[in-house]
């Protein structure tokens, strides 16, 4: 009986010494888990008000896209943008928070888990030593130590309990490791989606002062007047075509060139979709909208619609082949290629003889050479060079088709009359891919 109130003393002040120590370390200033889990909620809440009401203004923004453009709907639309972005700026922001609030409150689970762990740990110490201990004394010396043979017989039973306790503590210690490196684990995803979201929300910042500046010279160029703005739009539509009309004529001749038994075999999952979602505004071939506005009749690839600054994913590792602004391309000092062809467009030419292309972005994160993995920020969906609303133009080439690097053009790139290198080669449906 001695034996056994020893045990649970020493058990006893074990599990009070490491308490009373965790409950000094533990940070003071924190906030309490109850606290933390109302302010994820609330952080929620609001989050999904703020979705609400990014759908809504995108729904609008998508509603007038068909119809004649005229300079005040042309401002209207440059407005709503703005407020999209602003809207999309306080949603990263927002789920920055959260993730931030997550974070600490499984740093809560991490403490909570190294306690039960220590608590453990020390009480199989004190048990194992005890064992030890009793276990080098001979049975007649146990006998002998106590007063009576009901005594003996009563420790002995004892120390073979604790024996057969102590592969149960053992389980509880793995457990309560378990739950550790599970929370640990979360901790480090949360931190890293908190990162991405914070630059998110830097780059979407950068993306409103874009879409601002462009405002200001439209309405630098239009004098605010529905005559001029109507003189600049039939002058781009000229320069669209013409420059339509030179990128599907060389396309259909690099289509021709296509080697089906150097492409990968059609099927799901060959590219990741590159956005993180899959609303199609317009298919891949001879669409209605591509028979009625491209002097080609094709579509090279297919649009994706969303809101201005939804990140964009590379779509399978590789290289970047090609980065280039083509609305900001000069030929004689003129901007002959602005709201002409893709705008901000990046070229990826990856190790499966796929290249994707992604137009009219609304920024650019990559640089040319680089390598990047399927997956990848690479950019932010726009509406950038010609695009009647805000969406990604996905691209995909057999590599075996597209030019070579030549002095002043990168590889996969073709001289064009206004807008420079210029991206072309032999396309394929993404859909047999994606």
């Amino acid at each position: 009986m001695k034996f056994l109130s020893h045990c649970f003393l020493t058990i006893g002040f074990i599990i009070f010494s490491a308490s009373c120590f965790l409950f000094f370390v533990f940070p003071v200033g924190a906030a309490p888990p109850e606290e933390l889990k109302k302010s994820i909620e609330q952080k929620a809440q609001e989050l999904t008000g703020i979705t609400g009401q990014i759908h809504e203004n995108q729904q609008k923004l998508e509603a007038v896209q068909g119809e004649k453009q005229t300079l005040q709907k042309e401002l209207n639309n440059a407005q709503s943008q703005i407020k999209q972005l602003d809207l999309s700026i306080l949603s990263s922001k927002l789920t920055v928070e959260k993730l931030e609030l997550e974070v600490e409150s499984l740093q809560y689970d991490i403490g909570d888990a190294e306690k039960q762990i220590k608590i453990k740990r020390d009480a199989l110490s004190a048990i194992l030593r005890e064992l030890q201990r009793k276990e080098n004394e001979a049975p007649l010396i146990v006998f002998l130590k106590n007063k009576t043979l009901a005594e003996s017989v009563f420790e002995i039973q004892s120390l073979n309990d604790f024996n057969n306790n102590l592969s149960l503590t053992i389980t509880d210690l793995k457990l309560a490791r378990g739950e550790l490196n599970k929370s640990l684990d979360e901790t480090v995803d949360k931190k890293q989606k908190r990162e991405i979201e914070n630059q998110n929300f830097k780059n979407k910042k950068i993306i409103v002062e874009e879409v601002k500046k462009d405002k200001q010279l439209f309405l630098a160029q239009t004098k605010n007047k529905e005559t001029n703005y109507q003189k600049i739009v039939d002058d781009l539509e000229k320069r669209r075509l013409e420059i339509s009309a030179e990128i599907e004529k060389v396309e259909e001749e690099l289509r021709m060139k296509i080697d089906p038994t150097l492409l990968p075999m059609k099927r799901p999952g060959v590219l990741a979709w590159p956005v993180s979602y899959t609303r199609i505004t317009q298919e891949y071939g001879a669409t209605k909208f591509a028979q009625r506005n491209y002097a080609g009749k094709w579509h090279n690839g297919i649009d994706l619609g969303g809101p201005i600054g939804t990140p964009i994913m590379a779509a399978e590792k590789g290289e970047v082949i090609f980065v280039a602004d083509q609305d900001n391309y000069l030929t004689n000092g003129r901007r002959l290629c602005a709201k002409g062809a893709a705008g901000k467009v990046i070229v990826i030419k990856h190790e499966n003889n796929l290249t994707t292309l992604y137009g009219h972005l609304s920024l650019q994160v990559v640089k040319q050479g680089e390598k990047v993995q399927r997956g990848q920020l690479i950019g932010y969906l726009g509406k950038s060079g010609w695009a009647t609303g805000p969406h990604l133009h996905f691209t995909v080439y057999a590599t075996q088709t597209m030019p070579p690097a030549r002095p002043g053009f990168p590889e996969g790139t073709k001289s064009s009359r206004v807008c420079g290198p210029m991206p072309v080669g032999g396309d394929l449906n993404p859909l047999d891919y994606l």
